[in-house]
């Protein structure tokens, strides 16, 4: 019987290791219009995810005035809040998403000091 392997190369393995382990972020950021705190709390969560999560994370902006159906379902009581889905447990982060330490700490990737 002839003994059949699958040979990858360091690079390859590495890469399916780092794969594998990656958990995938969904986060939902409900804003009120296009306003100067929108906009801020937009730009600030897309440059905390692309340091962090590059490659690996979802980001919706939902405008809870054209989509106000959507902020009543979440029970959005003020804007911005970033939601993040997964991976749970389920986080709310309420502001203009300026302190990058509190949404690290809210997004699970540092730890509470």
């Amino acid at each position: 019987m002839e003994d059949t392997q699958i040979k990858y190369t360091q690079e390859e393995f590495e890469e399916a290791i780092a794969k594998s382990g990656e958990e995938r972020y969904v986060l939902r950021l409900y804003i009120t219009g296009i306003t100067p705190k929108s906009t801020r709390a937009i730009l600030n969560v897309k440059k905390i995810c692309e340091e962090n999560l590059k490659g690996r994370y979802e980001l919706e902006v939902i405008d809870i005035y054209q989509q106000p159906v959507l902020a009543k379902d979440q029970q959005i009581i003020a804007a911005p809040t970033l939601i993040k889905k997964l991976p749970l447990p389920l986080r709310r982060i309420i502001g203009d998403m300026s302190d990058k330490e509190r949404i690290l700490v809210g997004l699970d990737l540092r730890p509470k000091k």
